[in-house]
Order: C-alpha cells, then sequence, then structure tokens
C-alpha cells in the first residue's frame, strides 16, 4: 500500500469514505473544522451528501434520520459542540441505531480555547445525555491509527446497532502523518433489515423510536440494552502495555498524550528506573483486566492526561485500592513536556 502524508482532520474524511459513508452532518468549529471542508468537496465525487446544519443540535438528529435507513453516517465536533449533541447521542442509542461522531477536544469547561486538551473523557465514558447508555469510544494516538479506528468504528457501529466515538484532540487533528488505508469490501456490509427504506408492500413497516409509555416495556428495553453493553464490555476492551514485565512503577495514558508519556518512559529506562507503560486503546469499555493483571512489583501507577483527573478514576476502578494511583495533567490547552512527566514520576518514585 501507498502510504500519503495527510492532516488527521483530513483524513478522518477520507477514512470515513473509504469505509463506506455517504452522509456527513456537522457544524464548523475550531480545530476540527477541515474535517467537514474535506467532506464538503468530497463526498459529493462518491455520490454522497454534505450538509453544514444550522446547530450542532440539527446535525445530530439528521444523523440520527440517516441511521434509521440504514446508511453509513456520521458528524464531527469539538468539545462545546460536542455537547450539544448529547441529547441527540442518547436518543440514537435508545432507538439502537449505528452512527459515528467524532470529538476532536479542545480546552475548556465553556467555550475555552481552540488548543488540545482531554476534559471530555467524562463526557464521552459516561454518556452525557440522559437516560441510562453507553457508547464505544475509541481513543487513537496516532494519525494512522485514526484512519484504522474511523474504518472500525464503522463496523462496531453497525455489529452493535450503537453508536461509536471516536475520541481524538486538536493536536491529533492538525498534526500531518504518512498513513495508508486498508481496503473495504462494500459488498460484505450487513443486511439492516430493521432499517426505514420503505416496504415496498413485502413486510410490515419498521418503526424506529426510543419512546415507551409503558415502564415494564421501557424496562425490558433497557434489559436489553444491559446485555448488549455487556457484549460489548466482553469483546471490545483493547489496549497495549509495553515493558511492564518487571515495572516498579507504570504511567498510563490515552490518545496522543501516550505518545509522550512513552518518549518519558523511554528516558526514565536509559536512566535505570523500572518503568512501563499501558495505555487504553478503547476508553469504554475501558481496559480494567490491562490494570488487574500488572505485576506485584509495581508500588504504583501515574495517569498523565491533559485534565484535571478524569480517567484516574477508572484506574481506580481497577486496581481496587491494591496499588496507589497518582495523576499529573496539563489544563487548558497545555500539553504535558517529557522532562515534566519524568520529574514527577521520580518525585513520586523516591518519596515511596
Amino acid at each position: 500500500m501507498t502510504k500519503i502524508l495527510m492532516k488527521g482532520n483530513e483524513a478522518i474524511g477520507a477514512a470515513a469514505i473509504a469505509a463506506g459513508c455517504r452522509y456527513f452532518f456537522g457544524y464548523p468549529i475550531t480545530p476540527q473544522s477541515e474535517l467537514p471542508e474535506y467532506m464538503s468537496r468530497e463526498l459529493p465525487k462518491v455520490g454522497g451528501v454534505f450538509l453544514q446544519a444550522e446547530s450542532e443540535i440539527a446535525a445530530i438528529n439528521m444523523v440520527y434520520g440517516a441511521a434509521g435507513t440504514g446508511a453509513r453516517v456520521m458528524t464531527s465536533s469539538s468539545s462545546p459542540g460536542f455537547a450539544l449533541k448529547q441529547e441527540g447521542m442518547s436518543y440514537i442509542a435508545g432507538a439502537e441505531l449505528p452512527a459515528l461522531i467524532c470529538n476532536v477536544m479542545r480546552g475548556g469547561p465553556g467555550l475555552g480555547s481552540i488548543q488540545p486538551s482531554q476534559t471530555d473523557y467524562y463526557m464521552v465514558t459516561r454518556g452525557g445525555g440522559n437516560g441510562d447508555y453507553r457508547t464505544i469510544a475509541l481513543a487513537p494516538a496516532s494519525v494512522q491509527e485514526l484512519v484504522d479506528m474511523i474504518i472500525d468504528g464503522f463496523d462496531l457501529a453497525d455489529k452493535y446497532r450503537n453508536p461509536v466515538v471516536i475520541c481524538a484532540d486538536g493536536m491529533l487533528g492538525q498534526m500531518m502523518e504518512p498513513v495508508e488505508f486498508k481496503k473495504v469490501d462494500h459488498d460484505d456490509l450487513p443486511e439492516k433489515p430493521w432499517a426505514t427504506t420503505g416496504t415496498g408492500g413485502k413486510r410490515p413497516p419498521n418503526i424506529i423510536n426510543s419512546l415507551y409509555l409503558q415502564s415494564e416495556k421501557l424496562e425490558q428495553h433497557n434489559l436489553n440494552l444491559i446485555e448488549k453493553y455487556k457484549k460489548i464490555e466482553e469483546n471490545e476492551i483493547r489496549y497495549d502495555v509495553d515493558q511492564v514485565e518487571d515495572a516498579d512503577f507504570v504511567l498510563t495514558a490515552f490518545g496522543t498524550t501516550s505518545r509522550i508519556v512513552r518518549s518519558a518512559v523511554a528516558q526514565l529506562r536509559e536512566e535505570g528506573y523500572k518503568v512501563g507503560i499501558v495505555r487504553p486503546q478503547a476508553i469504554w469499555p475501558f481496559p480494567h483486566i490491562a490494570y488487574q493483571e500488572l505485576p506485584d512489583t509495581v508500588k504504583g501507577i501515574l495517569t498523565v492526561e491533559m485534565n484535571h483527573g478524569q480517567m484516574i478514576d477508572d484506574v481506580r476502578i481497577a486496581v481496587a485500592g491494591k496499588i496507589p494511583v497518582y495523576h499529573y495533567g496539563r489544563y487548558g490547552g497545555m500539553i504535558p513536556l517529557v522532562e515534566d512527566i519524568v520529574a514527577e514520576t521520580k518525585r513520586i518514585m523516591e518519596g515511596q
């Protein structure tokens, strides 16, 4: 395969089109605006439809409608805009429809900044809309992984009839790296007998909604969703680990921050510190097992995040108090530096 140098935001669009996405509804917001711009130019070339909605709320509800027909559809935004999409995402999850939503995170709270951040972890992994629902959330660390996860994300959405979130950040959206695209067999996409594509007089009409006025029926619907989420947790755990076999201390991070952490681990190893790294590639379902299987030599874990400390909650749940968990963060669009992570790791290890 030939590698192409692409900006992250444009690579998202190219990967989506390669995966068979033919509908994109969105609204411009920095630092993801190159993505809708790319889709507006490229989707019509393959017979697709791009529409700039009047708001993020309108965009996610257009996704709801297109997903109901069984089409591969996506939207994207950055943090404040992604927040506005949460009600619609709850509806899509409640109606059990496949859709892809990309969040290129920026600093907050509120309008915040246009710089990269990871402050939407809670919103992405807990669900910012109403009701009990979950979305599969993938956290790429490179533009190549971003491309691969976009393609896989559409497959996961179809497999589980559930929204999938790609949790990127402004750094990943704006950086340029060489990527290659795996071939997708569009003839092998799953059948969707539930879709609202017209009956042709051959079957009863399909009805898609998330409204259940009888408590007993809504409870049963929730029980069905719970079973689906259990299957996702059983089958879609994604993570990688490095140099943990003999580690005294472990650093953990997701997304682009993990690349900086990896450099810090390499420097610490050169200086004689036995440290390793755990990187969740999916942040929901969260890879609790990666932390539960750490060797007994590990005496502490440091989560490094571009936020006040959000993934740290899931790490603490995973280790259940058996290992101390610390946090190092930068905020408001500031990016952690290798030397600062190294210094913080040494401070904790030497103070134990």
